[in-house]
């Protein structure tokens, strides 16, 4: 048997990660384990190997190990406290994060991140003060800055936290620029600005919402680039001169770009002052016709989306498990239209019993189409995704499911409502979680709309 350099075979292992080649790497330290089970760094490493690829047992299994061997490193408590908050093992993980701060008290990633953990178990005093303890060591430390503007976006203290938002650009970057310069509020009359995008689809139809805002200042020509499924919906949106979708050419000579997200801080919005003129999306009048002939003529018509996107980081506590989460609406005498398109769409094909639910996810080509379903409906039942954006963005009444657990920032805290769309009404799961509560609550709150006097929409007009 040919003799393998435990130490050599660590450094490639080392090289193989970097390089993204796990599996090489994985059988590297596994290597130099086998000679040298006492190799803390080859533990260490193969741990954050294991956490890559979603194997969080042998993630943890491998962090403990290291720990064993090395109990006073701080990055090992930080990576075993990350990893077991992400499992909700909030005890366990705060033991190892307050760990990791006690061994490494000038360390702002430390604090920044047990002030994560505290934040998202409701200690959020605890929390802001952790933030700003690593503020404090490193005034422009991403990372903490960004989490702190979350805490005090939720908490609508706007002004700093609007400031602190400007951090996330500096670690989730959006692979979109323009040649030309970035707006930072400079006076726009006679100039052109394009408003570039944000990830998510529903975020481009948050915050689009000041591109007239843009055009009152202003600015000679305000574009919009966006995902093209929102193309043709965003054709609607009030002060834009013209639309692009990312992955077309686009045409050069704007005198500015903006970020969407960037655009609340930099018109100074305070809660009195967020900009709900709805609606500012609408549907296009031909295609609510063609909707309104397809679906019911009689009776109240609710429109469920019950799935996010997948790839979104809190997307499994802020969708539903399945359809099947709704079944308690299927008392109502309603007649559900399913929304959902992409990851669940399939699930409308066989709802629970006794729900009368149409199944036209496979015919909406787009957001104008989805737009168009909407306008013919009475309400809207959502989970926190576009298609909820999308129904408060055109004024159509709203029920938004939320979750407890990292519930994000635009929904504030405590509130049954919202100022960034009148016509919503939140509804939100206790402070212990789960659905049943809120799905229950949103049921009887249904059953008692469905009773009222049921509408006729053979003469509807597009709204």
């Amino acid at each position: 048997m040919n003799h393998i350099d435990p130490h050599q075979a660590y450094l490639d292992g080392n090289h193989r990660m970097a390089a993204g080649d796990l599996a090489r790497a994985e059988v590297c330290y596994l290597e130099t384990l086998a000679q040298q089970p006492w190799h803390a760094a080859a533990r260490a490493n193969l741990g954050y190997l294991k956490e890559q690829q979603g194997a969080v047992a042998e993630a943890e299994f491998h962090y403990r190990q290291a720990i064993a061997l090395m109990p006073d490193h701080a990055q090992l408590q930080q990576n075993l406290g990350a990893l077991l908050l992400r499992e909700k093992r909030f005890t366990e993980s705060e033991a190892a994060m307050r760990t990791a701060v006690e061994l490494a008290p000038d360390e702002p990633s430390a604090w920044s991140q047990l002030g994560v953990l505290l934040v998202c178990t409701h200690h959020e005093d605890e929390g802001e003060a952790c933030y700003r303890r690593a503020l404090t060591l490193q005034p422009e430390h991403a990372r903490a800055r960004f989490n702190l503007s979350y805490l005090l976006l939720r908490q609508a203290r706007f002004e700093e936290g609007w400031r602190m938002l400007e951090a996330r650009w500096q670690f989730d970057r959006f692979p979109l620029s323009f040649d030309c310069a970035f707006w930072e509020g400079e006076p726009l009359a006679g100039k052109s600005i394009v408003i570039g995008m944000e990830a998510g689809h529903g975020d481009m139809i948050h915050f689009c919402r000041y591109a007239p805002l843009l055009k009152a200042r202003g600015a000679a020509r305000v574009d919009v680039v966006c995902h093209p499924g929102l193309r043709r919906l965003f054709a609607t949106l009030p002060g834009v001169d013209r639309v692009h979708a990312l992955g077309e050419a686009l045409p050069a000579g704007w005198d500015y770009w903006t970020r969407p997200m960037r655009l609340p801080g930099l018109f100074g919005t305070a809660l009195d002052s967020i900009p709900a003129d709805v609606p500012y999306l609408s549907a296009q009048p031909d295609l609510v016709g063609r909707w309104r002939e397809a679906l019911p003529r009689n009776g109240l018509r609710v429109g469920l989306a019950w799935r996010g996107n997948a790839n979104f980081e809190n997307d499994a506590d802020r969708s539903l498990p399945s359809l099947m989460s709704l079944a308690p609406l299927a008392a109502a005498p309603v007649h559900f239209i399913s929304l959902q398109k992409g990851v669940g769409e399939e699930e409308a094909l066989l709802p629970p019993t006794g729900m009368e639910l149409h199944p036209i996810g496979p015919q909406l080509a787009d957001f104008a189409d989805t737009a168009a379903v909407i306008a013919n409906l009475d309400l809207v039942i959502s989970v926190d995704t576009a298609v909820a954006h999308l129904a408060g963005a055109m004024g159509k009444p709203c029920w938004l499911l939320l979750p407890d657990y990292r519930c994000d920032w635009r929904w504030m805290t405590e509130r049954d409502d919202t100022p960034w769309y009148p016509s919503m009404r939140l509804f939100r799961q206790p402070r212990d979680g789960g659905w049943s509560p809120v799905v229950a609550q949103v049921a009887a709150a249904l059953l008692s709309l469905g009773s009222s006097a049921a509408p006729d929409h053979r003469s509807d007009s597009a709204r």
